[in-house]
This record gives structure tokens, C-alpha cells and sequence, in this order.
């Protein structure tokens, strides 16, 4: 890949990796700011008012991926992404000022919610963006490859993330913690925010955008993402397992240890920063696999590793007592979702024509998050709380196991021709041959 592909890839990387650290700092600090915004009490019961605010967040992307996702079809891939990450900013500066309870109530929490709802439409519009940016912007044959760096810079937002709390915890008191420090990573978002905003002021449109004629008044509507419905069912389905053992695996993972193993903060904290780094240096390797050897080979062993490894792995988790089982079983797990997350990008992509392939990534595929990925950690201190968190294991296997069936349905998508797809090449994606 030439210099200019790696500049493209570079920048529209740089700006998901902003949008996710702010995202995911909001999981992996909620331990210290839950108390601050609800009144004293049971700890599990303040998580899940957090998490419930973490998942409103949620039910505002498929708004986003609507609302970004029409703008990146009809104002291009640029526009959608500039506007992704200004939305972004503006929600860590307000979690960065919010109020306490103490301080004004209930009121804080609003503030909180307002900007979970910011972070909501923007994410959900990024997502989409950033997958169809990727995507179109690289030779044909490393499609996989380079859309593989989207989770590359995703959970290189989480190590960054997981990086700052790591020295905040080593810096600070536990008491300053609770009761400044967690603002920190905030206004860091927001700084970031603005530093990607200026390159990707900057940044060229792909040529696959630039070239494509069709589609006309209708690109990027509802209209015309309903010739496409069977594939928008297909977004659902297949990302279903993969959101749900993703986010148990990352944003979870972190209260998991700490909530329910009952290793300390810091262990817990540096067993998922540890993972992390294994996981995204993973990702370009089995992106470029796909290239190789396609699509469907590597979701499928995903979707079989997830469905029956997920009891056993939480369950052992639970009882590993220590950094270093703790580490193996987590990088075991995230060896496994990698299957999902390297090439699902792509993936969605290449089921759509250009004229609704913002739209058509980002709109089910933020309904999948909301009703899965979003609910996925609120689901797990549930069951936590009502005394049978194994439950939660099997809730993961089943949802693997559903996208096990997609997977193993589904035609292949490395081979396909994004600048000549049709309405009929596209139907024929969804049975296998």
C-alpha cells in the first residue's frame, strides 16, 4: 500500500480511536464517578445506574447512524466523519464539567445523560463512517486489512484510556479518584477531539465516493436502504454475537474482575490494558488472513468459539485469583472475538452499493448495538445482582450461537466489486452458494 493509502487510513483511524477513547472512558472510569452522581448506597446498584446511562447512550445510535449515516451518502464520507467527531467533544466537555449530586442533585445526572445522548449519535454515525471510509479507501485485495484498523484504533482508544487510569491510579489517592481524578481523561478527550477535527479538515474523499453517479435525490435515504432490506437483516443478525462477546471482553471486563472475581481495581485494570494491546496487534493479522483466505472462514470460528467457550471462560475468570490466569483467560477470549472483529467492517460494507453504504452499515448496525451491545454490561450486573451471574454466560453463548447461523448462510464478500454493485448482486449475499 502506497503512502497515500496509509495517510487515509491513518487519519480516519486517529479520528475512531478519539471517538472510542471517550466512549469507553466513560465504562472503564464509572467505578470512581458512580458515587459521585447518585446517592450513597449498594455499589452494584450505583454501576448499574451508570450503566444504565451507558446504555441510553446506546438507543441514541441508530439516530446517529440515520442522521450521519445520510449525511456520509449525500455530503460524503468526509462531512460525516468531521461532524462525528465535533459531536464527540462537545459530550466530553460536558462529563468533564457535569455536577455532582452533591453539588446540584439529580442535576448532574442529567448533564450526564445529555452527554451520553451526544455520545450516542455520534458514535453512531462514526462507526459507519469510519468502516465505509476504510473500506473504499485501499486496493481491493487488503480491504480486509485495512478495515481491520478500525478496531486497531477502537482498542487502541481503550489502551490509551486504560493507560491514563493506570497512572491516575499510581498518581493519585483513591479519595482524589473519587473525587477529581475522573474527570481528567475527560478533558484529554476533549483535547484530542480538537486535534483530529483539524486533519480530518484536511483529509481526501475516497475515489469510490467520488466517482459513483447513481442514486440521485435518494441517496442515503430510508427509501432507497429499503431495496436493501434483506442486507440491512443480515447487519442485525450477524452482529449480534459479536457485539455482545466484544463489549463482555472490553468494557466489562475491567468491573468483572474487580465486582465479581475480586481482584483489586489496579490488577483488574492492568489485566485489561495487557489484553488490549494483544488484541489490537492482532487485528491487521487476521484482517490480512481475510484477504486471503475470505470473510465467512473466520467468523464462523468465531461464532463456534464464542458459543462454546463463553461459560467456561467467564466461569474460570471468576476464580482465577490472580493477575497472570486472569491475563491468559482474557487473551484467550479475545483471540476468539478477533474472528469477529477484524473483518466485520468490512464485512457490512461490502453488502451495499455506494449510494446507501454509510446509511446501510450505520443504521442497523447501531439498532443491533442498542438492543445487544449497549445492554450487554446493564444485563450482566443484572443477573449479578439477582444471584445468578452465571446466567449472563450463557446469555453471550446464545447470541453467538444465533450469529453462528448467519455466518454459516451467508455468501462470501471478499471478491466483490464495490464500484459496480447492483440491487441483484447484492439479494444473492445473504444464502450461501
Amino acid at each position: 500500500m502506497g503512502r497515500e493509502h496509509w495517510k487515509r487510513i491513518w487519519i480516519g483511524s486517529a479520528g475512531n480511536m478519539v471517538e472510542w477513547y471517550d466512549w469507553f472512558v466513560y465504562a472503564s472510569f464509572a467505578t470512581y464517578f458512580a458515587g459521585a452522581f447518585f446517592p450513597d448506597g449498594n455499589p452494584t446498584a450505583q454501576l448499574m445506574n451508570t450503566a444504565g446511562i451507558f446504555a441510553v447512550g446506546f438507543f441514541m445510535r441508530p439516530v446517529g447512524g440515520w442522521l450521519l449515516g445520510r449525511v456520509g451518502d449525500r455530503r460524503g464520507r468526509k462531512a460525516a466523519l468531521t461532524l462525528t467527531v465535533t459531536l464527540m467533544s462537545a459530550s466530553a466537555v460536558l462529563i468533564a464539567i457535569a455536577p455532582t449530586y452533591a453539588v446540584a442533585g439529580y442535576g448532574g445526572v442529567l448533564v450526564l445523560l445529555v452527554a451520553r445522548l451526544l455520545q450516542g449519535l455520534s458514535v453512531g454515525g462514526e462507526y459507519a463512517a469510519s468502516a465505509t471510509y476504510l473500506t473504499e479507501a485501499t486496493d481491493p485485495k487488503r480491504r480486509g486489512f485495512a478495515s481491520s484498523f478500525q478496531y486497531v484504533s477502537m482498542t487502541a482508544g481503550q489502551i490509551v484510556g486504560l493507560g491514563l487510569q493506570i497512572v491516575l491510579q499510581r498518581t493519585l489517592s483513591d479519595d482524589a479518584l473519587h473525587s477529581y481524578g475522573w474527570r481528567i481523561p475527560f478533558v484529554v478527550g476533549a483535547l484530542g477531539a480538537a486535534v483530529v477535527f483539524y486533519l480530518r479538515r484536511n483529509m481526501l474523499e475516497t475515489e469510490v465516493y467520488d466517482a459513483d453517479e447513481t442514486g440521485g435525490e435518494e441517496r442515503g435515504t430510508l427509501r432507497a436502504l429499503w431495496r436493501y432490506k434483506r442486507e440491512a437483516f443480515l447487519v442485525i443478525a450477524l452482529t449480534m454475537g459479536g457485539t455482545v462477546a466484544y463489549y463482555t471482553y472490553t468494557t466489562y471486563l475491567t468491573k468483572y474482575l474487580s465486582n465479581s472475581a475480586g481482584l483489586s481495581k489496579e490488577t483488574a485494570t492492568l489485566v485489561s490494558f495487557t489484553a488490549l494491546i494483544v488484541f489490537a496487534c492482532l487485528q491487521p493479522l487476521a484482517g490480512r488472513l481475510s484477504d486471503r483466505i475470505g470473510r465467512r472462514p473466520l467468523l464462523i470460528t468465531f461464532a463456534v468459539g464464542s458459543t462454546f467457550l463463553t461459560v467456561p471462560i467467564m466461569t474460570m475468570l471468576k476464580n482465577a485469583g490472580s493477575f497472570w490466569p486472569a491475563l491468559g483467560l482474557s487473551l484467550l477470549a479475545l483471540v476468539v472475538v478477533t474472528g469477529y472483529t477484524s473483518i466485520n467492517a468490512c464485512v457490512k460494507a461490502e453488502l451495499f452499493p455506494t449510494g446507501v453504504r454509510a446509511l446501510g452499515v450505520a443504521l442497523p448496525y447501531a439498532i443491533a448495538n442498542a438492543l445487544f451491545g449497549g445492554t450487554a454490561e446493564y444485563v450482566a450486573l443484572w443477573f449479578k445482582d439477582a444471584g445468578a451471574e452465571s446466567g449472563f454466560y450463557w446469555y453471550v453463548a446464545g447470541c453467538a450461537a444465533v450469529s453462528l447461523v448467519v455466518y454459516l448462510t451467508m455468501r462470501e464478500t471478499r471478491d466483490l466489486d464495490l464500484t459496480r454493485m447492483t440491487a441483484s448482486e447484492t439479494s444473492t449475499l445473504t444464502t450461501a452458494s
